[in-house]
Parts: structure tokens; sequence; C-alpha cells
């Protein structure tokens, strides 16, 4: 048995491919095109895993994508491949058509070609399940409830836009042609290997640097926060026990606002990384311009997972935290490799020939 993971090299998918090797020891195949934010640097502690496989491709690329369909025989196809900074989405929205549109579609098409030539009980078990945003649903009121699965999708930036096609492809390819696919949209995730464009690995890296921790607008922008650790475990359970044609939302029960989240940040590090100068953190805190069409509140009703299939968030926002912050502190030959582009000459290095290539097997 094997399981295909898209976009393996991301944050999400990255610590998703490390917990499921670390818990079930079944194979994966990990297929990352390797945009900026692909970086295999976060999973050497496996590259020589003999249940580990990277492909470097695009999801775009179905000769390719067939090609390994064929070859390895996945029982599902875990989809995390996505362009997803908003900021990015703003000013070059194209790239997050292609990926997260038409790279939707070519998977898609490829899995449902693949599923057809299974049959008996491996055709009924095989799931393609899409991992998505709950940035899909728009906007909430501070008085609003917390998005449940019906709410209506309502996205306001490009990259969100992308994301909600995504999941009515994903839903349409299911009920016209029956895949089995499953679909779960999530909070804010923060955690360990997380590119510095977000929020959390942006302001610890910028604080360690005595650079400003930058604001939008006024920061009470409202998110629900996930650590990555527990999101992954969701996925695994609604992998498990999800019904073929649902839709899961998953969520942290931390909502804050970027203003608590930076100033957490800093009490964290006053305590555990004080600066030389005997400061505190809280002083390099900066308000800047806000970004167009910002958001206010997202919160997520996640009562359907919990019930129905027994997940629960093991951290806390407190706790996660605690985690995340240690974990750049004690990775800083990853934090440099990140900050100064170096990851892609040790990528290059370590596998020679093979970048580029289409394998490392």
């Amino acid at each position: 048995m094997t399981i295909f993971v898209t976009g393996g090299a991301g944050f999400i998918g990255s610590n998703f491919i490390l917990d499921w090797l670390g818990q079930s020891g079944e194979p994966v195949v990990n297929i990352d095109k390797l945009t900026y934010a692909g970086n295999l640097q976060s999973l050497s502690s496996i590259e020589n895993h003999p249940g580990y496989h990277f492909v470097q491709t695009d999801i775009a690329n179905q000769n390719t994508i067939s090609q390994l369909l064929t070859q390895y025989r996945p029982r599902a196809i875990i989809n995390f491949a996505a362009e997803s900074h908003v900021d990015r989405s703003i000013h070059g929205p194209a790239s997050f058509i292609q990926t997260n549109i038409v790279g939707t579609f070519s998977l898609l098409e490829c899995v449902r070609a693949y599923w057809h030539t299974l049959a008996g009980s491996d055709k009924h078990n095989f799931r393609f399940l899409h991992v998505s945003t709950d940035e899909v649903y728009g906007s909430l009121l501070p008085e609003d409830p917390p998005f449940t699965e019906l709410s209506c999708y309502q996205p306001n930036s490009p990259y969100s836009a992308s994301k909600a096609a995504s999941d009515h492809l994903v839903r349409a390819w299911h009920h016209t042609y029956g895949l089995p696919v499953l679909t779960t949209n999530c909070g804010n995730n923060y955690g360990p290997r997380q590119f510095p464009e977000k929020l959390i690995p942006l302001v610890i890296m910028n604080a360690l640097a005595g650079r400003p921790l930058p604001i939008y607008g006024d920061g009470l922008q409202i998110r629900d926060w996930l650590y990555v650790g527990d999101h992954c475990a969701a996925i695994s359970t609604v992998l498990a026990k999800g019904i073929p044609g649902d839709t899961y939302n998953i969520g942290g029960g931390n909502e804050r606002t970027n203003l608590d989240v930076v100033q957490a940040i800093c009490d964290v590090l006053d305590e555990i990384h004080p600066c030389a100068s005997g400061q505190s953190y809280h002083r390099q805190i900066a308000f800047v311009a806000d970004r167009p069409g910002h958001d206010r509140r997202y919160a997520i009703n996640g009562t359907k997972i919990v019930q129905e299939l027994g997940w629960h968030p093991q951290e806390t926002f407190t706790t996660g935290l605690q985690r995340t912050v240690q974990w750049y502190l004690n990775n800083s030959d990853w934090v440099q490799g990140v900050q100064n582009g170096s990851y892609r000459d040790w990528m290059a290095l370590h596998y020679g020939h093979q970048h580029g290539k289409g394998s490392k097997a």
C-alpha cells in the first residue's frame, strides 16, 4: 500500500509526511514542483527512508502524473499542492490560477482515469483528499457564528478565489464521475518548517534579527489558529474515516487577533530567549499599511469532525506557540538556509544530476 502526497515539500505537506512515516510506516510518494516555498531540507531526516520517494514535477503535468500512478498504484492521493500566500496572489494572481485551478483539474483527470483501472476493494477504498482553507468562506463580522461546512463561499482574494474554484472542481468530480473525494477546510496553520512569509515565522525571525515586527492596519484581524501537527492528525483521521463526498472543517478553537499573536510571540521570546540588551521584543512591533481586501475575521466550527470522526486538537495556542518558537530557535541552520536561499544550493548539490529530472527513489 502506498499514498501520494502532492506539495509534500511545503510547510504542511512536509510535516504530514514526517508524521505519517513516523506513525504508520506506509510508503509515501512525495510529488512537488519545488517552487520558492518547497524545501527538501525539511525532509532531510527521511531522505534515505525505504518508504519515502520524491518526484519533482508539476501536478499539471498529466503525462508524468499518469505514469507515477501506474508505477506506484497508490490507494490514496492527498493534495496539498497550492500557491497559498494572499499577498503574493494580490501582486501576481496568474500562478494561483495555474496551480490551484488548472493544476487541480489536471490532477483530478489523471486520478479519475487511474481510479477506473482499479477493481473490487481497491476501487471501493480509494480516496482523493483535497486540502483547502477557511478563506473560501470569506470574512465574518464580530458577532457572526463561525464557519460550518454549509457556509456559503464568498472568497475575497485571488488566493481564496482560486482555492474555492478548486474545491468546486473536486466536488463536481465526485457528483459527476463518482470519484471518492474528501475535502478539508482548515484555519491558519502554524508550527515548524513554515516559510517565513507567513506571520508567525516572519515575526520570530524578525524579532531575533532586531528588525521591526510588522502588523497590518490596526492588527485586530482575527484568525482561528491551528497547530500543524493537529492539522496533520486531522487529515489522517479524515482519510481513514471520512465519508466520500463530504467536507470537514478543521479548526484549532483558537481565535486570536494578529496583534495578540505578535504580542504572544514577544512574550515567549522574552521568557526563553531574552534580548541581549535586556529590552522586550515588544518594542519592535510596528504597524504598517493594511493590505487590499484584508478579511477581518475567520472562525471555524469544528463540531462535525469532532462528533463524527472523533478528532480533537491536542495543542492549545499557548503550547503550540511555545513549541513553534523553540523549534525555530533550535533549527538555526534551516532558518538561515531559507533566509539566504542556500537550501536550493543544498538541494542541487545533494541530488546532483537527479535535480530537476523528476525522481529520487
